[in-house]
């Protein structure tokens, strides 16, 4: 679910503009899955960027105190959300800590590094969401450490059915500042995309792992 129509649509212009997302239809990526695509995210990019990523932090913050209240804790997920978590966390001056895919195999063998929130209420912070397991394995190691999870940000959503239900199995709410539909709705009013090019594009969504040119 997105914040709201605005705030989404100003997001995909913010993103298409420096590139953190690109759109090909002719000449698709190839994701590390194997997928065929024609996006390509790289929500970092942002990070280069003084006034986006203040604009994506006050946002992300300011939703997450209207939604849900303060949380004791923001997490990020390695290694895409440590840079806009940790800025989120410090507009809400709030402890930041992030959660690696596995633990390390040297050292303390952390999953979690930061100071584990144990019976604290901690938001996970994400930059980008596709079908959700990378985020949710995140999920499962706060719930290991008896963290309360509030609930999910992130600045993207591709809006793929897989998950929306990986969330729904996992009682998790997911609110982001933009996602696929509202993205294409920009691209096209900016005549970034022309209507053939959407209609490929919607075309990739409905069976993203076949898809094909």
């Amino acid at each position: 679910m997105i914040f709201d129509k605005n705030t989404a649509k100003k997001t995909a212009e913010l993103l298409l503009q420096i590139n953190a997302i690109k759109l090909q239809p002719q000449e698709p990526f190839t994701w590390a899955s194997g997928w065929k695509s024609p996006i390509y995210c790289d929500n970092r990019i942002t990070l280069s960027y003084p006034e986006i990523r203040k604009y994506l932090k006050e946002h992300l913050a300011r939703f997450i105190e209207d939604k849900y209240g303060k949380p004791d804790v923001i997490a990020g997920v390695a290694t895409g959300a440590i840079g806009i978590g940790m800025l989120v966390a410090e507009e809400l001056d709030l402890p930041f800590i992030y959660v690696r895919p596995e633990a390390k195999k040297h050292g303390r063998k952390n999953q979690i590094e930061g100071i584990v929130p144990e019976g604290k209420k901690v938001m996970v912070v994400e930059d980008l969401i596709s079908t959700g397991k990378s985020s949710l394995n995140a999920v499962k190691a706060l719930h290991e450490v008896n963290a309360e999870v509030m609930g999910m940000v992130a600045i993207f959503n591709y809006g793929f059915d897989v998950a929306s239900q990986n969330f729904e199995d996992a009682a998790l709410s997911l609110h982001t500042l933009s996602n696929y539909e509202n993205l294409l709705e920009q691209a096209l009013d900016t005549d970034y995309i022309t209507q053939q090019q959407l209609q490929t594009l919607q075309s990739w969504r409905t069976n993203p792992s076949e898809w094909n040119i």
